[in-house]
């Protein structure tokens, strides 16, 4: 699948998932057990013989008690700058779709900008998500499906939406192509994950 921009660097998440569980001395079965996950899927993961949905990748970090961004290697000292060339950004796929992030895992205030790409039918789940700070979204490419409370928004590209976390939402791609994100999370509450928030209960 082409991401937004393709030079990215891509992320060995078998890799990445045995070497965190590992050094926190985590046997598969206890991960499983705290993951919500079978030990087969487990193990279909760590081997690299199947590719983790979302919802997955945000139970496993949250079960670990790290971001989704330690996934992406060995955590850098956080920076009050964060520049990136388009080639430099690290990229995690997950089932039918591509995560991006955007400095968030090395800058030191409370923001975390990522890019997704989705194919058509992707989704957050089918529970709502909430958390606390404040998210902004901008449509890049196709469309992205938002509900928000009681309200639904079609997001074609250049259109934007930004709203209080704390009010219940959930995200989906409606269309036959596929969808290109930014999204922007910030004033997050000290110690939140809100990535793991924002997928872990859907599948």
């Amino acid at each position: 699948m082409d991401s937004f921009v393709r030079e990215a660097t891509s992320v060995d998440v078998a890799k990445s998932l045995r070497e965190l569980r590992e050094a926190r001395g985590i046997s598969m079965r206890t991960l499983a057990t705290k993951s919500g996950l079978s030990a087969n899927a487990l193990s279909m993961i760590e081997r690299g013989k199947t590719s983790p949905s979302v919802s997955t990748l945000y139970k496993l970090a949250d079960a670990l008690g790290v971001s989704i961004t330690a996934f992406f290697g060995a955590e850098t000292e956080k920076k009050q700058i964060v520049f990136l060339k388009s080639d430099e950004r690290t990229r995690m796929p997950f089932t039918r779709g591509v995560f991006e992030a955007l400095g968030g895992e090395q800058f030191s205030g409370r923001v975390e900008p990522f890019m997704l790409t989705l194919e058509s039918g992707s989704s957050s789940g089918p529970h709502n998500i909430v958390h606390s700070g404040h998210e902004f979204v901008f449509c890049l490419r196709g469309q992205l499906e938002y509900h928000v409370e009681k309200s639904v928004f079609l997001l074609s590209p250049g259109d934007s939406l930004l709203f209080a976390s704390k009010l219940q939402h959930r995200w989906k791609n409606p269309s036959k192509n596929v969808t290109n994100a930014l999204v922007v999370i910030s004033g997050f509450a000290e110690g939140e994950i809100p990535h793991a928030m924002h997928w872990k209960k859907g599948e």
